[in-house]
């Protein structure tokens, strides 16, 4: 035995500590297993490209019914068009007035009758579109504008 160096009485020699055991080997399912947890980059922008273009087919197919429902409806024609026209004039002049809608609505026509409602240059103008055909008119409005610079009654 070795001779005791320094070391006090009653104590034993020291005894380096053992190495740690060597890791086993994991099993191949285990490393298949944790390489299967995540998503490769490519598998990632394989299902992106697949979602856009599913999106962008469902988004052309939106527009165009958009498109062919928007072609089937029919606008229906009222007096604010000719009120319209009409209000854009600086000069009103009392009597009828009539017109037609030409080729956007063929077979439609309008009627103005304009009137002074007071001395002050306020007019009321009645309004009432007619349909070829039809006996009753497809709409009719009354609206006021004020033009003080349209000739009074009786002088134009």
């Amino acid at each position: 035995m070795d001779a005791p160096m320094n070391r006090p009485p009653g104590t034993a020699p020291r005894v380096p500590a053992p190495p740690p055991p060597a890791r086993a080997p994991r099993p191949a399912a285990s490393r298949a297993r944790r390489a299967r947890a995540a998503f490769s980059l490519l598998e990632v922008m394989i299902a992106g490209g697949i979602f856009f273009m599913a999106i962008f087919a469902i988004l052309a197919l939106v527009t165009s019914l958009l498109r062919n429902a928007r072609g089937l409806r029919h606008a229906e024609l009222d007096a604010g068009m000719v009120a319209a026209q009409i209000g854009n004039t600086n000069k009103l002049y009392e009597g009828v007035q009539s017109g037609d809608f030409g080729q956007w609505y063929p077979g439609y026509s309008w009627e103005a009758e304009i009137h002074e409602a007071a001395t002050n240059g306020l007019f009321q103008v009645d309004i009432v579109v007619l349909r070829r055909g039809l006996a009753k008119p497809v709409d009719a409005m009354s609206i006021f504008l004020f033009r003080p610079d349209s000739p009074k009654r009786g002088m134009r």
